[in-house]
């Protein structure tokens, strides 16, 4: 039986009257963000100025026959732009997602369109109840029109609902005014609390901007933006108006770098340490900036030319006291802050922003937003990495079309795509760098904590020279006699005999922790290389167990000799799996044996051995030039904790090097009463800086952007300490270069 038809037709998709709601209210993140679209609005009219006016107001009416007081707000946005023709109001305000900016991108004055979603002016029933658009146009037309919000939500179809729009001839200047009107409910949603918000939302929507250092191309110094506050009771906030300027905390930071990236990944950028009184900025010319392109990850891209402005506070109680002493004041009352105040304005004003021509990119650069992930590096590495409340930065984009980053319709940030990622590692790279000279700065100057020479201060610890010269003096003051002073300087000795071979087991236990921290990272080569035997087995075994089973009831060579040929190669993947565990072996031992001679070459093989996979995937050749008969002495496990964290770091620093050969080089050999191995690879290498102030073996210090522990080579230089020798760094623009010096028994 076929199926008889009943209707058929054409049809028109109708929006509901709720639509117009949807797309506003809905779609926008909050009325701070409603505001700001307003802004923008005017912005993209070529207005030099915006008046925000927030007025209460409270009358006198009279409802169902009895006099009643009634409160509301009205808010009016204000320009003084070349305003809308009657025409621009019904085919194009009027019209929900219009793509006219889209097109025309550029304004009649030349700057570039910040709103281009067709939304943003229904963002205003977030505000208010209901809405009045003024506008005059430069030929003289005055056209008004009359919204009330809640006949959109009543209305069935879109279509139902009337809007009253009317044009009259003016002798005004040309400009557009819209004025929001709200009941109580609306009134009471600006309590002291968002007024501030609004206040600091405004203030961060166009940032301060050293345009002689970063050459930026807007025009929001010609705009301007001021917020009228109307009779609200709150101190501060109570029938003012001012101009929105930045906070001079901006001004007040403690390190700050600055600069241009070119949308090739070459950035000239500058470094200054505000810590030091008349201290000249650090200039880091065509500093290449390296991104992940591996497909199989999360794709890098760059993201056109960039301007980076980043400005970050140290929080500690001496900190906080030098910037109140450097000027902060309270934002509204003017005058200097106490330390509980200027920790508010630091957790008030926070976070990196992101900006195209001049308009920051909500909400990135929210106080809180942490969309570097900087508070989870910091958690891992407090004392290199800075957190998301110590540093307010801003980074300038290009136009869409340039750079690829593209805004969320709702307004709520950029799209998630190769040139986002690439955008947010840049951004960690540069700040990567100010850490490393901050990190270094502080713990020149005792800010910082230094870790470094363990066995050093464990030797300072029980070594009781000073305290025998000092009590030798006493004596002597005292006339105490000879053989008496013998008697209590050998009680002195034994004891610190005694105490050194303490020291001696606890230098032993260190270093067995040292070799066991390493061992960390030799297994995660275990367990990724380990993943396929074990998948053998776990595939294998249950199959071999069935077809015994069948065996045991009927015999079939067939069947016999597949169970054989599994075994054996189940054979084949034990051995492979013992393979792997074995190359925990040089730093598993539970006690370390005494210092005896071993060879350099089986050294580094074994290490060779422990990352052949790795190396392999990443195209990494490893040559060694060591006389096989040359030996070193002492303990081997120091040398093979050294040269497993050179090596795992080379393959990290290596993995985006596109440009030329990956390389590892050992070169082994002896030279005036010292055996000297030097470690190269072809890498992008390692600053100047960091090489001479010997931050690169401070505890804590990584210069990796995905979140290094900074204990490799620390504990490589602690290793080869315990040898009677050096690890150095030593700078070369062809990689990295460690030299390991160490005195010939």
């Amino acid at each position: 039986m076929s199926d008889e038809k009943i209707k058929d037709g054409l049809y028109k998709i109708r929006p509901a009257g709720r639509h117009i709601i949807t797309i506003g209210r809905d779609l926008i993140k909050d009325k701070y963000a409603a505001i700001v679209e307003l802004v923008k609005n005017a912005y993209d009219a070529d207005s030099k100025t915006c008046k925000i006016s927030l007025l209460p107001f409270s009358k006198e009416a009279e409802i169902e026959g009895k006099p009643t007081t009634v409160k509301g707000i009205k808010v009016v946005i204000k320009d003084k732009g070349h305003g809308m023709s009657f025409e621009t109001v019904t085919d194009k305000w009027m019209v929900p997602s219009t793509d006219d900016k889209l097109h025309r991108a550029v304004s009649p004055g030349g700057r570039i369109m910040q709103g281009k979603k067709g939304i943003g002016r229904y963002s205003a029933s977030m505000i208010g109840d209901d809405m009045i658009l003024e506008t005059i146009d430069e030929s003289g037309e005055l056209t008004t029109l009359y919204l009330i919000w809640d006949d959109f939500e009543k209305a069935k179809y879109l279509e139902d609902v009337d809007v009253l729009i009317e044009n009259f001839k003016s002798s005004s200047d040309s400009g557009t005014e819209i004025i929001i009107v709200g009941d109580e409910n609306h009134l009471n949603d600006w309590n002291e609390k968002q007024l501030k918000n609004l206040k600091s939302e405004l203030k961060k929507l166009i940032p301060p901007v050293d345009r002689e250092i970063h050459q930026i191309e807007d025009d929001t110094e010609n705009f301007k933006i001021t917020l009228e506050l109307g009779e609200f009771p709150f101190e501060g906030y109570s029938n003012v108006t001012e101009d929105i300027e930045p906070y001079p905390l901006f001004e007040l930071y403690d390190y700050r770098i600055s600069g241009v990236v070119s949308k090739e990944g070459i950035a000239s950028i500058r470094f200054e340490n505000n810590r030091i009184k008349n201290s000249p900025p650090e200039i880091l010319k065509d500093f290449k900036i390296l991104l992940n392109q591996d497909k199989n990850e999360e794709k890098q891209a760059f993201a056109g030319d960039l301007k980076i402005d980043f400005r970050v506070f140290d929080r500690d109680p001496s900190s906080i006291d030098a910037l109140i002493e450097r000027g902060l004041k309270d934002p509204i009352t003017g005058e200097s802050v106490g330390k509980r105040e200027a920790r508010i304005i630091l957790d008030t004003f926070n976070g990196i922003g992101v900006y195209r021509k001049g308009f920051r990119i909500r909400p990135l650069g929210d106080a809180g937003y942490d969309w570097l992930s900087l508070d989870n590096q910091r958690i891992q590495n407090p004392s290199l990495r800075v957190g998301c409340d110590q540093v307010i930065g801003f980074i300038h984009i290009e136009s869409e079309t340039e750079s690829n980053l593209e805004e969320k319709s709702a307004r709520d940030g950029l799209k998630e795509n190769p040139e986002f990622f690439g955008l947010r590692e840049i951004a960690k790279q540069i700040l990567k760098e100010l850490e490393n000279r901050r990190f270094a700065y502080r713990q020149r100057v005792g800010l910082g904590r230094s870790n470094r020479d363990v066995n050093e201060k464990i030797n300072k610890l029980y070594n009781f020279k000073d305290l025998q010269e000092k009590i030798n003096i006493e004596l002597d003051s005292l006339g105490i006699e000879k053989e008496k002073r013998k008697k209590i300087n050998k009680l002195i000795s034994d004891k610190e005999e005694r105490n050194n071979k303490l020291a001696n087991d606890l230098k032993q236990i260190i270093a067995l922790y040292q070799g066991q921290a390493t061992v960390g990272k030799i297994v995660n080569v275990v367990l990724h290389e380990g993943r396929k035997p074990l998948g053998y087995f776990k595939n294998q075994i249950p199959l071999i167990t069935e077809w015994k089973e069948e065996l045991e009831q009927n015999f079939d060579q067939d069947l016999l000799d597949k169970i054989i040929d599994r075994l054996s190669v189940i054979d084949e993947q034990g051995k492979i799996f013992i393979k792997l565990f074995g190359k925990l072996d040089p730093l598993s031992a539970k006690k370390r044996d005494r210092k005896k001679d071993f060879s350099i070459v089986d050294v580094i093989e074994n290490v060779k051995d422990v990352f052949l996979s790795e190396l392999a995937a990443q195209d990494i050749e490893i040559h060694i030039d060591c006389d096989i008969n040359l030996k070193g002495y002492g303990w081997k496990e120091d040398f093979y904790i050294v040269f497993t964290n050179l090596v795992d770091n080379s393959i990290y620093w290596l993995q985006n090097n596109k440009d030329k050969p990956k390389k590892i080089q050992f070169k082994a050999y002896e030279e005036d009463g010292l055996l000297i191995i030097e470690y190269r690879d072809s890498g992008p290498g390692i600053e100047k800086n960091l090489i001479e102030s010997e931050i690169l073996f401070e505890p804590e210090f990584s210069n990796k952007t995905g979140g290094g522990t900074g204990l490799g080579l620390a504990i490589s230089g602690e290793a080869i300490g315990r040898n009677d020798g050096d690890l150095k760094a030593i700078y070369s623009e062809d990689g990295a270069f460690f030299k390991i010096e160490v005195k010939i028994q």
